[in-house]
């Protein structure tokens, strides 16, 4: 399905890029959660059934599909998005793309994909969001209860954002979830996601009365033929090229 797999390594840190057997000429820029990774051989993305479940049917569908490590926890940071239109840049010069790509983002993913998505407005053609996070101040306040987590995810940021532990809720309170004007779809697991269906509420509303409005979707089982359903919508947003 996959007949070829380039790997490039920018600033430090690994991209893959998957070329399927029929190219259909459009590209799908994945930003992974927590616990992706990328190194010079695989990615989270690839490990993980589900996913890499996903990742066959947009190869099968023709889609060229890539990803990169973006510093690990990045939650967003300037630095990750800086990156990750290096990467864009750098993929739709070696292979032979349209330059309005697609977006596939999971959780914490959604911040970086957010703020790429609105630097380069005019390149993105629809955005699908899996249990997207749509406020790290939010996750940092609700869990103050579970300290490990908590004193971790404050060391996360505070490097990501390369400020002290002390500055990261003043720095959040200035990061805020930007307005798209593309498509976007959202698949939200009412069980096993740890981000708020509350905020994604909100920003449900922020679209509406922007006039782009979103799709929610959500969901109470397995992710069962979720990749044939994001063919499906990234499909449908092709009709102009």
């Amino acid at each position: 399905m996959c007949i070829r797999k380039r790997v490039y390594r920018l600033d430090g840190e690994w991209t893959i890029v998957l070329v399927p057997e029929k190219p259909n000429g459009f590209g799908v820029f994945i930003f992974g959660d927590v616990s992706h990774f990328v190194d010079a051989d695989t990615s989270f993305w690839l490990q993980n059934h589900t996913r890499a479940s996903i990742i066959g049917e947009l190869l099968h569908a023709g889609y060229t599909v890539y990803t990169s490590n973006l510093y690990g926890r990045h939650w967003g940071s300037e630095g990750a998005v800086r990156l990750a239109e290096r990467i864009y840049k750098l993929v739709h010069k070696q292979e032979i793309l349209n330059d309005k790509i697609h977006i596939l983002a999971e959780g914490m993913g959604v911040l970086a994909a957010n703020s790429f998505q609105h630097n380069k407005s005019s390149r993105i053609r629809s955005a699908a969001y899996l249990n997207p996070c749509m406020n790290v101040k939010d996750l940092i306040l609700r869990e103050q209860k579970h300290k490990l987590f908590y004193k971790r995810l404050m060391k996360e940021i505070g490097l990501a954002y390369g400020i002290d532990r002390e500055n990261v809720l003043e720095t959040l309170e200035l990061k805020e979830i930007e307005i798209a004007r593309c498509p976007i779809k959202i698949w939200h697991h009412s069980i096993n996601s740890p981000y708020s269906l509350e905020k994604i509420r909100e920003y449900e509303q922020l679209q509406e009365k922007a006039g782009s409005p979103i799709e929610l979707t959500l969901l109470s089982d397995s992710y069962q033929s979720l990749g044939k359903k994001i063919v499906r919508f990234f499909q449908s947003e092709e009709s102009s090229l």
